[in-house]
C-alpha cells in the first residue's frame, strides 16, 4: 500500500485481497460511495482493510477515490469493501446518478435575454 521511490507498490494487490479476485458485492461500482458503520473494528482484520476503515474514518468515499488513496487497483477495493461490507463494518450507497440533460432551446434563451439586457 505504500510505494517503492520507483511508484511499484510493496505489496501486490492480490495479496492485499488474501488472493480473492471477485468482491462479494458485485453490484459496488466505481462511484459508490463507502462510508464506515461506525462499529469497532475486530480483532485480526488484514491490514488493507483496517487501512481502508481508516481512511473512511469520519467521512464518505468513492470506490475509486478510495483506490487512489489506498494506491490500489479500483477491482482491489471492491474486493476489500465486499468484505467489510459483509461484516456490516461499512455501508455503500450506489453512485449518485447524473443530472438529466438539459434543454439546449432553454439555454439558448436564456443566453438570447442576457445580450437583450445587456445592450439595453
Amino acid at each position: 500500500m505504500t510505494g517503492r521511490p520507483g511508484g511499484r507498490p510493496l505489496v501486490p494487490a492480490y495479496l492485499s485481497t488474501g488472493g480473492v479476485a471477485r468482491p462479494s458485492r458485485p453490484h459496488l461500482e466505481r462511484l459508490s460511495v463507502l462510508t464506515g458503520s461506525g462499529e469497532p473494528a475486530p480483532t485480526g482484520l488484514p491490514a488493507a482493510e483496517l487501512a481502508l476503515l481508516d481512511a473512511l474514518d469520519g467521512g464518505s468515499l468513492t470506490v475509486v477515490e478510495a483506490a487512489a488513496h489506498l494506491r490500489l487497483p479500483v477491482s482491489a477495493v471492491r474486493v476489500l469493501a465486499g468484505a467489510l461490507l459483509d461484516r456490516n463494518l461499512v455501508l455503500a450507497r450506489a453512485p449518485i446518478p447524473t443530472a438529466e440533460r438539459f434543454d439546449p432551446d432553454l439555454l439558448k434563451r436564456v443566453a438570447d435575454g442576457l445580450r437583450a439586457l445587456k445592450h439595453d
